[in-house]
């Protein structure tokens, strides 16, 4: 399946709360390729795609951070006008609606769906490219080994 994994880390927000995340991803050697953060007043939801979940959420837990982690698809869009919103058509158009999304760099972007098998699936037959979690590792700064 075209998925990769997102980790979900749940928090209090207050000062220095994000900073002391990163730096448990940096000691674990984990570089992160995208994030979100949320504002849910007192606590948020910050949300990351990395390199290496399987690290990362070792060296999270070893730290006592509350997360989780979950399948999010991951698209891959032309550096063209107009391609965000064909995407967001397409998805709509074929009843799948998206709860949240955000940008890795300005072509990749993470989707949620209700139904990610479906979305996945839909999005299998389109002309639309998703990557998975071993090309989360090559990208850098938006250069791809490939």
């Amino acid at each position: 399946s075209m998925t990769v994994s997102q980790i979900s880390i749940f928090a209090q927000s207050k000062p220095g709360h994000l900073a002391r995340l990163l730096r448990v991803f940096e000691t674990a050697d984990v570089s992160v390729r995208g994030y979100s953060v949320g504002d849910t007043g007192e606590f948020g939801i910050t949300r990351f795609i990395v390199d290496k979940p399987d690290e990362a959420c070792k060296a999270l837990k070893a730290e006592g951070f509350a997360f989780a982690t979950s399948e999010v698809i991951c698209i891959e869009l032309p550096d063209v006008p107009g391609e965000l919103a064909r995407v967001m058509e397409f998805l709509a158009e074929r009843d799948q609606n998206v709860i949240y999304s955000y940008s890795m760099i300005s072509t990749y972007i993470i989707v949620a769906t209700a139904d990610i098998k479906a979305t996945n699936d839909l999005l299998a037959e389109s002309s639309f490219k998703t990557i998975d979690q071993s090309v989360i590792k090559e990208i850098n700064a938006g250069i791809t080994e490939r």
